[in-house]
């Protein structure tokens, strides 16, 4: 009788261990410029010379880099070694001359999912969870900086395309002359529905000091003349944590009470992805944008939700566990829906999105009512 070989059911909890040793090893590459000396084949050796590296340790490294499909590997032939060049799929994110470069972005999800779950086994012991800070959500201009590059990146290379498939998705849409951004950063999002809406005219809205970067990159997209960056306060404690905003950022011109900061009014529809997480009243930001719409306005929003299945969840909650630790709003399946309904609006329809950072998001499609 034949026999038959299945893995030790450990294997899965061995498997979850060994995830360290690739994000570490891909947060390696990164700080010490491997993909860019890779753009063309090249052995560990002379990979390891370029780079002032122990060549002893680079061919490991690259081939652990290899089997999870940062870079490309030639046969051994002979005499001949492996050489190594990156990848296509990891070309266009990791090069630093690419327009969709987001390496820094995936330098500092790395650091903060890592940094994030150091602290949960404190976070989760009653004797000393109250002796555990928050985990820092950073002042306006920690954020500014961070739209400059990290928010920015992300943005640019992955949100942008994700809200605008999400908005093909949406034909009411289509009829767009006022919008809002709801806590869009650096305004990549928001210059890419004033691309696909020329004839419209919009606002980013976020903290104050970033509104000064959406503010430079509108201007650099030739479109102040359509599109505002406006700063204030989005109704809370918008903050750093590990999962972080995938709409992320701040805003522009602020003044005046910052918890009473109008977010306008009139607007044909209003965008917002991963900012109701950190908002600390979340119907009460619901009533405001409701208020924000003319009637018969749409409200787009995407965010995380913790599917009732176990793949669904395990989607999820690696990325957002920390932030729901810290008491942040990461809602179970269909609890976005019922929110909605609980300001006022009329749901539409929900669909899912796998194309934002980190984890698929639901999107919710709602209207205020014309009467």
């Amino acid at each position: 009788m034949p026999f038959s070989y299945h893995p030790h059911p450990l294997q899965r909890y061995w498997d979850i261990a060994s995830a360290a040793v690739q994000a570490d090893a891909l947060a390696a590459a990164l700080e010490l410029g491997v993909p860019d000396a890779l753009r063309d084949y090249a052995t560990a050796h002379d990979t390891a010379r370029r780079l002032g590296l122990q060549p002893a340790a680079t061919a490991p490294l690259l081939d652990l880099l290899w089997s999870i499909d940062v870079l490309d590997r030639t046969e051994a032939d002979g005499d001949m070694p492996h050489r190594y060049r990156v990848s296509e799929g990891a070309r266009r994110y990791l090069l630093a001359d690419s327009a969709a470069f987001c390496a820094d972005a995936l330098l500092f999800r790395l650091r903060s999912l890592r940094g994030a779950g150091g602290r949960l086994g404190r976070q989760l012991r009653p004797e000393q969870g109250q002796d555990v800070p928050r985990a820092p959500t950073g002042s306006d201009l920690d954020w500014a900086q961070a739209a400059r590059v990290q928010i920015g990146q992300e943005q640019r290379a992955v949100s942008v395309d994700a809200a605008l498939h999400v908005m093909a998705r949406v034909p009411e849409a289509a009829q767009t002359r006022r919008w809002l951004d709801l806590g869009g950063g650096p305004g990549w999002i928001g210059i890419a529905l004033a691309k696909l809406w020329p004839d419209s005219q919009g606002v980013v809205f976020d903290g104050p000091a970033t509104a000064a970067v959406a503010g430079e990159n509108i201007a650099r997209e030739q479109l102040s003349h359509r599109v505002r960056a406006v700063g204030g306060d989005i109704g809370g404690d918008i903050g750093g944590d590990a999962g972080g905003r995938t709409g992320d950022g701040a805003g522009g011109d602020a003044g005046g009470d910052r918890t009473r900061d109008s977010i306008g009014e009139g607007h044909d529809l209003v965008w917002c992805s991963s900012v109701l997480h950190f908002v600390p009243d979340v119907d009460a930001m619901l009533r405001r944008v409701l208020a924000a719409l003319r009637p018969g306005g749409l409200f787009v929003c995407a965010h995380a939700e913790v599917g009732a299945s176990r793949e669904q969840a395990a989607a999820v909650l690696p990325f957002y566990l920390p932030m729901m630790v810290l008491g942040r709003h990461v809602g179970a399946a269909g609890s976005g829906e019922a929110a909605l309904e609980r300001a006022g609006f009329q749901c539409l329809r929900r669909f899912a999105s796998p194309e934002f950072p980190m984890a698929p998001l639901q999107v919710l499609v709602a209207r205020r009512p014309n009467a």
